[in-house]
């Protein structure tokens, strides 16, 4: 089986002897206005990747997160608003419903994506990211790797702010296929 993952407008195939576990998207964005984006980091857009079943399948988006090392912190939705986080790393599990995003900011350098239940997105510190619409039972769970600033940012940042960015720890495993997971692999400096 091949996978295909997206390098900006380039496609790359994997075959299963290079990947194991969930197979993800790998989208790379440019910096957009404000938005910085992540030049050396892919998002990483995991289809149909937790089952959703149960009368709590963000109970199950949880277990999984936290048994990989990124704890979840809340549940909700996506602001519908262009943001980003500049200190963190980011996961986001959907657990009900469906909805459009953006990332990476507003088109053309953004694209827009459905996303549903049982789909995750790893966004990369720095990456922009606003919900367009969404059903009405739509939700988040939403997860970072542990001793990192979830603060979000709605503004450029300063040149000292963008270096730190480009800092930002690694996580220590994927948070769907933990130290040997697709992110381990894809996510070099």
């Amino acid at each position: 089986m091949r996978t295909r993952l997206w390098f900006g407008a380039m496609r790359v195939a994997v075959t299963d002897d290079q990947a194991s576990g969930p197979h993800p998207e790998a989208l790379r964005f440019a910096p957009n206005d404000w938005i910085p984006n992540n030049p050396h980091l892919p998002v990483l857009v995991y289809r149909g990747a937790v089952p959703i079943s149960g009368s709590d399948p963000a109970g199950h988006f949880e277990q999984r997160l936290a048994s990989n090392g990124w704890p979840p912190q809340w549940r909700d939705g996506v602001y519908p608003f262009h943001h980003f986080h500049p200190a963190t790393h980011e996961v986001l599990g959907f657990a009900r419903g469906h909805a459009r995003v953006i990332l990476g900011g507003a088109p053309p350098i953004g694209r827009e994506i459905e996303v549903n239940a049982g789909d995750v997105v790893v966004l990369p510190a720095g990456t922009g990211h606003c919900k367009i619409e969404a059903s009405d039972d739509f939700l988040v769970v939403g997860a970072y790797p542990p001793n990192q600033d979830t603060s979000i940012s709605r503004e450029a940042l300063s040149n000292e702010e963008h270096e730190a960015m480009l800092r930002v720890a690694f996580p220590a495993s994927d948070p769907l296929a933990g130290q040997s997971g697709p992110l381990v692999r894809l996510w070099k400096r």
